[in-house]
């Protein structure tokens, strides 16, 4: 792999470059950027890099950022064109800015969404300028989502909730991090998409534990109902390829507010504050059954569409 050294890419264009040899990356402004050759070859391709001049070497084919990636991120769910920037040390504030936002999801929680980008850039920047490893943030990440499980059980809701936002907001900076500095990997991967899924099951059965006799029903609800939550989700993914937040504005819309974590804990912090952590978690039961009912509806309307003929596809990735 050849990368010039006075630009920056998207994380995506360096993935897929690796996975096409032989191919030589150019911009129209820019000309040849970066490469994947056999190393035999190397010493060639950098010399025609140093020289400017137009790599037309034999054997090796020319793309472009546009044909090499699609402007479909699936797993950000939005649709953005893959950057390259020329590295000058008058834009960094604005590449820094864009790589920041190219790393966010593009359908997410109302929390996620518009109350962590800013504290979360700070903090990505922090550790990026401490060389810290996003899978450290994941591992700390790891301790808080247990050390609120375990304030839950017992009843302390406060320091609890504390907890639970702060492994909130670590969940939010280590795949930021991960991205903008290119250091993404396997392990990182399963260590936050498995925290992601397993932890909140785990808070809302402790959390009605915490409560004592007499919420068995809203705990039953609230656990059950993220199980079912994540079927129907599953459900929709393996028969339409996508997930169904993506699926209409609507849907898109409705992830924000949908019963999971972050809403949920808004509930949940709002009853503590109003000195009833019980109507708070009554309010989450409440929630879930709703959310649920709307996600089955939409499933269903899929399906029902597709019975008619039509092709069910994400509205941002058309």
């Amino acid at each position: 792999m050849i990368v010039r050294g006075d630009v920056v890419l998207d994380e995506r264009l360096v993935s897929a470059l690796g996975e096409e040899p032989g191919v030589v990356l150019a911009t129209p402004e820019l000309g040849a950027i970066a490469a994947h050759v056999p190393s035999a070859r190397a010493k060639e391709v950098v010399a025609s890099f140093a020289s400017g001049a137009a790599i037309d070497l034999p054997g090796l084919r020319e793309t472009t950022p546009d044909r090499l990636v699609p402007p479909y991120i699936a797993k950000l769910r939005k649709r953005e064109p893959a950057y390259v920037f020329v590295a000058r040390p008058e834009d960094v504030a604005e590449i820094e800015r864009h790589t920041f936002g190219a790393s966010y999801k593009g359908l997410t929680d109302l929390v996620t969404k518009w109350v962590w980008p800013r504290p979360a850039a700070a903090a990505t920047r922090w550790c990026a300028e401490r060389r810290i490893r996003p899978n450290t943030v994941t591992l700390w990440s790891w301790v808080l989502a247990i050390a609120a499980f375990w304030l839950f059980a017992r009843g302390d809701f406060g320091t609890g909730l504390l907890c639970a936002w702060a492994m909130t907001f670590l969940d939010t900076v280590d795949g930021k991090l991960a991205r903008v500095t290119l250091t993404s990997s396997r392990t990182g991967d399963v260590l936050d998409h498995g925290l992601d899924l397993l932890h909140p099951p785990f808070w809302w059965w402790a959390f009605g534990a915490g409560l004592g006799p007499g919420h068995e029903w809203a705990t039953a609800v609230v656990v059950g109902g993220y199980l079912v939550g994540r079927a129907l989700e599953g459900a929709f993914l393996a028969r339409f390829g996508f997930e169904t937040h993506s699926w209409r504005p609507a849907d898109g819309l409705f992830r924000t507010i949908t019963a999971r974590r972050n809403p949920n804990l808004i509930l949940l912090t709002t009853g503590w504050l109003c000195g009833r952590p019980d109507l708070g978690f009554t309010l989450v039961a409440l929630w879930t059954i709703a959310s649920l009912a709307f996600h089955a509806l939409r499933l269903a309307q899929a399906e029902w569409r597709r019975g008619r003929g039509v092709t069910i596809t994400p509205w941002e990735g058309a």
